[in-house]
C-alpha cells in the first residue's frame, strides 16, 4: 500500500462510523492513528455521548474482532484475561480466555475498577501478551485499547496511575456536540426504542487484515527529517523545565509522538512528516503523561493551557 491507499481507507472508514455517529471527527481522527500507529487511546467525556457506540461502529467498519469490558468495583483480574479452570468431566484443567482475546477491546469506564484489575491490561497493552500461570500467550498485532472514563463521577472510583496512563498514545476529551449536531442526533435516534448496533445503522466492514497490515507498513515507511526529529525531542525535553508542572513527558512520549506523526501524514496522503503534524497531535499526547505542581492548581492552572504554552515557546522548523 501506498500512503495513498491509507488515505483512501482511512476516508472510507470514516464514512462508514459517520452512519451511525454524528459528529465526532476528531475522535475518529485520533482513532484512526492510534490503530496505524500501534498505539491505545483513553476517552474521557461524559455519559451518553456515543463513546460505546463510536468503538463498535469503529470496529465493524474495520472488520476486525470487538470486545467489551463494563469496568466494576468487583471485577477481577481473571475475569479480564482468563483462567485455567478446572473440568471435572476431563480432571484436566482448560484454558478459559478472557474478553482481553481480541483485536479492538472497549475497556468502558476503566476507573470504576480498582488498581489491581486495571493493571491486568497492562501487559497486553505494552507487549502484546498475556501471562496466565506463568505461560505468555500472543494477543492479535492489532490488538487495540478503546478506554472509557466518566470525569464527573469522583465517588467510587480508581484513577488510573501514570504508569499505566503512560501506556496510552493519548487521552482525548469528548465533549458534547454542537447544537446542528446535537439536533441530528435526536431527528435520527430520537425514533428508536432501544439501542440500535452498528449493523442497524448499515455500517459494514471497508477493511481486512490484510489492508491494516498494508496500511501499518506503509505508515512505518513515511520519512522523518531530522528536523522534526529535534522538534519533537525539543518538545518532550521542554515538559521537564517548567515550573507548573511537577513531572515532565518520558522519552516513551517522543517515540509515541514520531509513530503518530507519521500516521498522521500518511492519513493525510503524504510521505513525509511536516511539524503541523506534531504540533496538532502533541496536546492529546502530552496532557495525560504531565502532572501539574501543587503551586499550579492550587491556582487553577489547566494541563491544556501548560501544554499550549511549551507549544508556543519553541519554533517550529521550516
Amino acid at each position: 500500500m501506498t500512503v495513498n491507499d491509507v488515505q483512501a481507507l482511512a476516508a472510507d472508514i470514516r464514512a462508514e462510523v459517520a452512519r451511525a455517529v454524528v459528529g465526532q471527527e476528531a475522535t475518529v481522527e485520533l482513532m484512526l492513528i492510534a490503530l496505524f500507529s500501534g498505539g491505545h487511546i483513553l476517552l474521557e467525556g461524559p455519559p451518553g455521548t456515543a463513546k460505546t457506540l463510536l468503538a463498535a461502529s469503529f470496529a465493524r467498519a474495520l472488520g476486525i474482532g470487538f470486545g467489551r469490558i463494563q469496568f466494576t468495583p468487583d471485577l477481577m483480574p481473571g475475569d479480564i484475561i482468563g483462567a485455567n479452570l478446572f473440568n471435572f468431566q476431563t480432571s484436566a484443567f482448560t484454558l478459559t480466555r478472557g474478553p482481553v482475546f481480541t483485536e479492538l477491546l472497549l475497556a468502558d469506564e476503566i476507573n470504576r475498577t480498582p488498581p489491581k484489575t486495571q493493571a491486568a491490561l497492562l501487559e497486553a497493552m505494552q507487549e502484546r501478551t498475556v501471562t496466565i500461570d506463568g505461560t505468555s500467550l500472543p494477543l492479535s498485532d492489532r490488538f487495540t485499547v478503546i478506554a472509557t472514563q466518566n470525569p464527573i463521577e469522583q465517588q467510587g472510583v480508581y484513577p488510573l496511575p501514570e504508569a499505566q496512563l503512560d501506556r496510552f498514545l493519548f487521552k482525548h476529551t469528548v465533549g458534547y456536540p454542537s447544537a446542528e449536531e446535537e439536533r441530528r442526533i435526536i431527528a435520527r435516534h430520537g425514533a428508536r426504542k432501544h439501542a440500535m448496533a452498528p449493523d442497524d445503522w448499515g455500517v459494514a466492514p471497508v477493511a481486512d487484515a490484510a489492508r491494516l497490515e498494508g496500511a501499518v507498513a506503509a505508515v512505518a515507511e513515511v520519512r522523518m527529517v531530522d528536523e522534526v526529529t529535534d522538534y519533537i525531542l525539543a518538545l518532550v525535553r521542554a515538559t521537564r523545565g517548567v515550573a507548573d508542572l511537577e513531572s515532565g513527558a518520558s522519552p516513551r512520549a517522543g517515540v509515541m509522538l514520531a509513530g503518530a506523526a507519521r500516521a498522521r501524514a500518511a492519513i493525510e496522503g503524504r510521505d513525509f512528516v511536516i511539524p503541523d503534524d506534531v504540533k496538532a497531535l502533541a496536546p492529546a499526547l502530552l496532557r495525560h503523561r504531565l502532572i501539574l505542581s501543587p503551586a499550579a492548581e492550587i491556582d487553577g492552572r489547566q494541563i491544556d493551557d501548560v501544554v499550549a504554552g511549551i507549544i508556543e515557546t519553541i519554533d517550529a522548523p521550516r
